[in-house]
């Protein structure tokens, strides 16, 4: 660990306009005026990655994924050349380097690359000079130097990944809310601020619709033990530590209840029941790239079953054209597709060692009369997959019943 070497990374509300800009400047330059070496990972301003997005589907519905990152890219170099100037401005050093410059080096999976190695000697350099070092996040390249982007959130990963390879004090992670939170204070108004979550419940509520985090940057940060400091670009108050390992009451079963309204469920009707057929259908999904999540398999009494699964809704297209190739292979019935599905879940460590949770998790859904589609389990999670049309309502009763300060105690 490099003492005094710290890595912020500042999401697009935080850099949203001029203001913001020069107030993240402002920040940045408080804790070099400090004595620590900086450096800071941007993302792009505000809506500019959704902007591109709608643009590039105006021009081509279906855009090639290389094309696409060479688009996407452009939002954080915007950025990071901005921050520098708004630093520099306020007289200190900075320097700005897009994924490529800075030695981010990926495989070639666009839109969703894994990062195989950083070179951090120019990022070392220029610190050793003492400028501030601003990278743009999210993105990376191949040793060919074709441009990649890491996936949705992947500034998170950027930062993350560049505190684990200049053995940084800590990564802090700025956004619009001041922490990790018992749920979505936009939709649960009692909603508490966790002071510390351990990486596995992170991982598992980023992974399950929580929208503070990257899911892939948590599992760095878990194999790498990378503290990191979840905090609002607008206060300086503390935020939430994401670490190893928590101190907390047995009482305390649940950490968060999380929603998810970005996925879709797909239904190949009438499958053939015999040996190998599942592993045909998701052999094609995964060499297509698709991510598949729940996947549930009717019981069969006809020689005949139906195989429902779900995938991110931004994928459900290219999913979709994939199964209806391979069930028409296997002599299958009708292929479903389902946009009006949410995830609903309940996540905590103390889980593990409480029977009867999946229990009351059902009962309050069934009190409010919320139908479960499908359901999924961990160690430390339940997921219930229902109708969008309830999914605030279910959050709400579900943090009622497990994250309240009363029940949390006791009470």
């Amino acid at each position: 660990m490099r003492k005094g070497l710290v890595v912020q990374k500042f999401g697009g509300s935080s850099v949203a306009d001029v203001q913001r800009i020069k107030n993240v400047a402002r920040r940045v330059v408080g804790y070099r005026g400090k004595g620590y070496r900086l450096v800071v990972v941007v993302s792009a301003i505000g809506d500019t990655t959704d902007e591109l997005i709608q643009l590039a589907t105006q021009i081509n519905p279906e855009p090639s994924e290389r094309e696409m990152d060479m688009l996407l890219s452009t939002g954080e170099q915007i950025s990071v050349a901005l921050l520098a100037m708004a630093i520099q401005r306020v007289g200190f050093e900075a320097i700005s380097f897009t994924g490529l410059q800075v030695g981010i080096i990926t495989d070639s999976s666009h839109t969703k690359a894994r990062i195989i190695k950083i070179n951090t000697e120019k990022i070392l350099e220029e610190l050793n000079r003492g400028r501030i070092v601003i990278v743009a996040g999210f993105q990376g390249a191949t040793l060919n130097q074709d441009i990649t982007t890491l996936g949705r959130g992947g500034s998170d990963l950027t930062a993350v990944a560049l505190a684990k390879e200049l053995e940084a004090e800590t990564c802090e992670i700025y956004t619009d809310v001041e922490g990790i939170y018992t749920a979505d204070p936009r939709i649960v108004s009692n909603a508490r601020k966790l002071g510390q979550i351990t990486y596995d419940e992170m991982l598992e509520m980023a992974s399950l619709g929580a929208q503070v985090m990257q899911a892939r940057s948590i599992e760095v940060a878990k194999k790498f033990d990378v503290p990191i400091h979840v905090r609002s670009s607008f206060s300086e108050k503390p935020g939430t530590m994401i670490i190893k390992e928590v101190k907390r009451m047995e009482e305390v079963l649940v950490s968060g209840v999380t929603i998810n309204k970005n996925e879709a469920k797909i239904t190949v009707c009438d499958v053939p029941d015999r040996p190998g057929v599942a592993a045909k259908i998701f052999k094609e999904l995964s060499v297509g790239g698709i991510n598949v999540d729940m996947i549930v398999q009717n019981v069969s009494h006809t020689r005949k079953t139906d195989i429902s699964f779900t995938v991110a809704k931004t994928e459900l297209g290219k999913a979709s054209k994939i199964i209806r190739k391979v069930a028409s292979e296997l002599k299958a019935g009708e292929v479903l597709q389902d946009e009006d599905i949410a995830r609903v879940s309940i996540v905590g460590v103390g889980m593990k060692s409480h029977p009867g949770v999946a229990a009351d998790m059902f009962d309050v859904l069934a009190k409010n009369k919320i139908n479960i589609e499908m359901i999924s389990t961990s160690d430390i999670s339940i997921s219930c997959i229902i109708k969008k049309q309830f999914a605030e309502v279910a959050v709400k009763a579900l943090h009622d019943k497990f994250c309240t300060e009363k029940k949390q105690k006791g009470v």
